[in-house]
């Protein structure tokens, strides 16, 4: 058996394409130590692989961080498989907000240093001193109350199109890049309630243990992240106060949660949420641009691309 894909992106999009079986999209993550990631992504890749499972997973000798798309039929068998796994019992799953069954086309399971890249050396702080954790409604509750600071922990080009409405959004393109400027953007506010939330929540398990690290006492965390959110609140019948989409980290690059669109074109500034990466492939920089502009620019994100994409198509 091959431990790898060996099939090319557009021959795994016309398999999946062709599907006559429903799809199950999801993510699960978890902090635990990891002796031999390399022996268990291995394992892993041979069991989902039987499955026909698909997704993108990293792990690392601090944990895994695993986004899957698993095939209805198999997805019982799926569950057992981590229930009986020591580390993966009862681990929490997130379920997609939207899904259109074309979430991955191929199974990459990847070992990594770090299943959250932040840019700091192993041990620089307490890990497991994390934020305390709220449910969706108390968090809910908590983003409109006094003397509370809402901070959003993802990329610029994820909160661009959906972000809780009174959330202080960094401009940062990684993670790494973040942490640093939350101290900065937060080093009067050491008085307030300090509310976290990502995606899934994984990375509001590192950054709430950094604050912490850093002094702040009143940490929160939303558990289970935007994804587990929506679900609670559209359960309870509630107005969502996460508005836009939701970005996510596969084909369908977001999740629509409220009608609301939030950013502008980067190139002439017209309402759109159109996101596409840069045609310039040394770029491929993800942004947003209008049909217009993408036409007139050939899809590219800057003047300079233009002129780089523009120079390789001519001396094709």
């Amino acid at each position: 058996m091959f431990l790898y894909n060996r099939v090319n992106k557009k021959e795994l999009r016309k398999k999946v394409a062709a599907e006559t079986f429903k799809r199950v999209t999801l993510s699960f993550y978890r902090y635990v130590y990891i002796e031999n990631p390399t022996k268990l992504r291995d394992e892993l890749f041979a069991f989902w692989q039987n499955l026909n499972v698909l997704g993108r997973i990293y792990v690392a000798n601090e944990g895994i961080n695993a986004q899957l798309s698993v095939p209805e039929h198999n997805f019982k068998a799926f569950i057992d498989y981590l229930n009986q796994h020591s580390l993966f019992v009862s681990v929490p799953l997130k379920y997609a907000i939207e899904d259109d069954n074309k979430s991955f086309f191929a199974l990459i399971i990847k070992v990594k240093k770090k299943i959250v890249a932040d840019g700091l050396k192993a041990g620089a702080f307490d890990t497991e001193n994390t934020g305390q954790r709220l449910d969706a409604l108390t968090f809910h509750k908590m983003v409109d109350e006094p003397g509370t600071v809402v901070v959003d922990m993802r990329n610029n080009y994820e909160s661009e199109v959906g972000r809780f409405y009174n959330a202080i959004c960094p401009d940062v393109k990684t993670f790494r890049e973040e942490l640093p400027k939350v101290l900065d953007i937060l080093e009067d506010k050491k008085d307030k309630n300090i509310l976290l939330y990502c995606t899934g929540g994984i990375r509001c398990e590192k950054a709430s243990a950094w604050l912490k690290h850093n002094g702040y006492e009143n940490v929160f965390q939303l558990d289970g992240g935007i994804i587990q959110y929506v679900h609670e609140i559209k359960k309870h019948g509630l107005d969502s106060k996460f508005i836009g989409k939701n970005f996510v980290f596969d084909e369908r690059l977001s999740e629509r949660v409220t009608p609301d669109v939030l950013s502008k074109c980067h190139c002439c500034g017209v309402v759109t949420e159109r996101q596409i990466n840069c045609s310039h492939l040394p770029c491929h920089t993800l942004h947003i641009q209008c049909e217009k502009c993408s036409e007139e620019r050939k899809g590219c994100c800057s003047d300079k691309c233009l002129d780089e994409y523009s120079k390789l198509v001519a001396a094709c």
